[in-house]
């Protein structure tokens, strides 16, 4: 239950191991053992990581999976016709299959593209089945899944005992499927419901992610939150465009993390990304895709806009800041940073191998540099997910991608057919 991967550069975002030009990285039982210029390993699987990026997999803390059917319809899109058109129109027309379609094909998506370890924001919980067909699916690929039940933005219905039927069936923190609860929040419900929702997360010991922004009015919900004592070190907030300075600051001593989604942010018309800021307040951003019927789903675009669109502030942010974002930070975010988020020995092998000669990238004379100003999906080689190869030669392990692909567009146009839906960007829901 060894495998040695020779010659790589690694890229191991942990400072005690730093960058090293050429490294083998060795996995015993699904997990980093060492990590040294030469290992001797005889009984290992050797991956021939020369000429390969060697780095810890993507952490992707906010992907509403389930819209992966309608990707690219809505590129057009403002946030408000988003929500008209996919909660609105499509959501109602979704069946289980549907959901289990949606969600796999997503995360193997996001897995082919170097996401190993992704929260998936679920809000399409019409029913126990389709909620089940979600977690099915992110149990079907051999990604790390964090499932985010949430119940919607627009319900103040109870969920406690959904939750804790999910929760029943999801009881393992440590297995590569975990849970999280997916927060109405301030903004779509009473400080009631929030409180309540707070504590039932506690008693099930799950963390929270929820959406939170001002939309430009100038609203102050963290420090409603903050007010009614209801802020958590085990809590993400997702986007904060808009958030005032001292409302981040309130989030940083919560010791709360953030989770921007740049590209959406900016086209969707939520705000711009407020990296900066979050820096400044003591935060350490994450970084998340989204939706893919507004953006694509891979992280190397979303470093990429995270890091121009914050450089053409003020030109602080570095590369390697962006990096952390979407590896060691998202990993802390999910709870997992003991577990995941760098090549350090005793964390789990989560880690992907990019083709350093690819001529997109080649010469690759700075890593970080290139991997956040130049890489792309294309690059990722290889991938493993505690230990185990789950990609190799550019392929997905032992997936039937031309069927599932099938299935998939037998379930958009069903979808789409009874929403009354274009699929070629021409429909636009009302704003």
């Amino acid at each position: 239950m060894r495998t040695l991967i020779t010659g790589g550069t690694v890229v191991s975002m942990d400072p005690a191991v730093g960058t090293l030009a050429r490294a083998d990285v060795l996995i015993t039982d699904g997990v980093i053992s060492n990590i040294a210029e030469r290992i001797d390993a005889p009984d290992a699987d050797v991956i021939d990581g020369k000429g390969r990026i060697v780095m810890p997999g993507f952490v992707d803390t906010h992907r509403h999976t389930w819209q992966t059917a309608f990707r690219g319809v809505g590129v057009d899109w403002t946030f408000m016709q988003y929500l008209a058109a996919m909660h609105d129109t499509v959501k109602p027309h979704y069946r289980p299959e549907d959901v289990y379609l949606g969600n796999l094909l997503g995360r193997m998506e996001a897995l082919s593209s170097g996401v190993t370890t992704m929260l998936d924001w679920f809000h399409c919980a019409q029913t126990p089945e389709h909620t089940d067909a979600a977690v099915t699916a992110l149990r079907d690929t051999a990604g790390r899944s964090v499932f985010g039940f949430g119940a919607g933005f627009r319900t103040s219905d109870p969920i406690g005992t959904e939750v804790r039927r999910i929760r029943s069936s999801l009881p393992s923190d440590d297995a590569l499927v975990t849970m999280a609860l997916a927060l109405r929040g301030p903004e779509m419900t009473t400080m009631d419901i929030v409180a309540g929702d707070l504590k039932l997360a506690a008693e099930l010991g799950l963390r929270t992610t929820v959406h939170i922004e001002t939309g430009g009015t100038g609203g102050r919900p963290i420090a409603e939150l903050f007010e009614h004592g209801l802020l958590r070190d085990t809590t993400t907030f997702v986007h904060a465009n808009g958030i005032s300075d001292d409302q981040l600051r309130m989030l940083a001593d919560a010791g709360s993390s953030v989770s921007i989604s740049p590209d959406v942010e900016l086209k969707m018309g939520i705000g711009r990304p407020e990296t900066g800021r979050m820096l400044a307040a003591g935060l350490r951003p994450t970084l998340s895709t989204d939706d893919s019927p507004a953006v694509g789903g891979d992280m190397f675009s979303t470093m990429r806009t995270a890091f121009a669109a914050q450089r053409g502030i003020d030109g602080a942010l570095g590369a390697r800041d962006v990096l952390e974002f979407a590896t060691l930070d998202g990993a802390n975010a999910c709870g997992l940073g003991t577990r995941t988020g760098s090549l350090t020995p005793g964390k789990d092998a989560d880690l992907i191998l990019l083709r350093a000669d690819d001529l997109t990238v080649f010469p690759c004379n700075n890593p970080v540099g290139t991997i956040v100003a130049a890489g792309h999906p294309g690059l990722v080689d290889t991938v493993l997910v505690a230990g185990r190869v789950v990609k190799r030669d550019g392929a997905l392990v032992d997936v039937d991608l031309p069927a599932l692909q099938a299935r998939l567009l037998e379930s958009r146009d069903r979808i789409a057919a009874a929403a009354g839906v274009a699929l070629d960007g021409t429909w636009q829901p009302p704003a």
